[in-house]
């Protein structure tokens, strides 16, 4: 069993519990393997290395990001993803139905582990303009939250959540519209909007269900559009998009399609939280690509 651990994940609130995490995944009766990386392309590195030495499975104790590097490695190869959530959100284990908690998830892990239980789930390919590949397996932003997200990578003070408040408000002065090209399963829609999520699960950035009625086994992405709207008209929406009740508001629409193209300028798409690709892209939901220990 490779282990790969993202000690930092949650500003390392779980870190005092990771030797109680690695003893209950070793209960699952296989040698563990512990991956150590310091940068995203290290771990992914270090997770395609484990998966071809034929590692019984990949078990990321960390959050969406580590999981993301993950990803990569994993889709599409059968070996059996397990995740013991210790981020800040969380969002994409939460969706595949591992439990909150971190020993509660290492136990369920070895359990299924040990008993051959797992389910297939769906994971979303992204073909960038240069034609590179990427996997995620939560909510891709290419929107406002894209560009927030963006600007609070590149703020060095403050630290932490408030880094993010900080560059919502400095994205909400500069809010505009922009003009969107959006095809579903070939069918094109042309619009001026603020916001575009095209989720396999349902939330992203700690709990924001964007997409509340995402279903990572139905072979389908959910598409979110948030059309032309105000500065005041945007931060309401964000409250209740931890409700899901955003989607009433006349100026969200909702769409389901298998494969879906996107573009519109000056964009650079974050999928799990990480920076994914510019635009234009492809999206394909591609059913049963990863396999997990639930």
């Amino acid at each position: 069993m490779a282990v790969l651990t993202n000690h930092t994940a949650g500003r390392g609130r779980h870190r005092r519990l990771l030797p109680a995490v690695r003893d209950r995944l070793a209960a699952a009766g296989h040698p563990v393997q512990q991956l150590t990386a310091s940068t995203g392309p290290a771990a992914e590195a270090a997770c395609h290395a484990a998966v071809a030495g034929g590692a019984a499975a990949l078990v990321v104790v960390g959050g969406d990001g580590t999981l993301h590097a993950a990803l990569q490695a994993l889709a599409g190869t059968g070996v059996p993803l397990g995740v013991v959530p210790a981020g800040t959100g969380n969002d994409i284990a939460t969706g595949l139905g591992f439990p909150p908690a971190p020993l509660a998830a290492a136990e369920a892990v070895a359990a299924a582990l040990r008993s051959g239980t797992s389910q297939a789930v769906d994971l979303v390919r992204v073909t960038g303009p240069d034609g590179a590949r990427r996997w995620y397996g939560g909510v891709l932003a290419a929107g406002f939250d894209a560009i927030v997200n963006a600007r609070a990578n590149r703020i060095r003070w403050p630290r932490g959540d408030r880094r993010y408040d900080l560059a919502i408000f400095l994205e909400l002065v500069r809010l505009r519209p922009r003009a969107y090209q959006l095809h579903l399963d070939g069918v094109e829609h042309r619009f001026n909007g603020v916001l575009v999520a095209v989720g396999n699960t349902a939330s992203y950035g700690g709990g924001i269900r964007i997409c509340p009625d995402a279903d990572p086994t139905d072979g389908l992405l959910d598409v979110v559009v948030g059309g032309a709207m105000s500065r005041i008209t945007l931060a309401r929406l964000r409250s209740r998009a931890y409700r899901g009740t955003h989607l009433q508001h006349r100026l969200v629409t909702s769409y389901r399609a298998r494969e879906v193209r996107l573009a519109a300028e000056g964009i650079t798409t974050f999928a799990d939280g990480e920076p994914c690709t510019r635009l234009p892209a492809t999206l394909t939901a591609v059913p049963g690509a990863l396999t997990v220990l639930t």
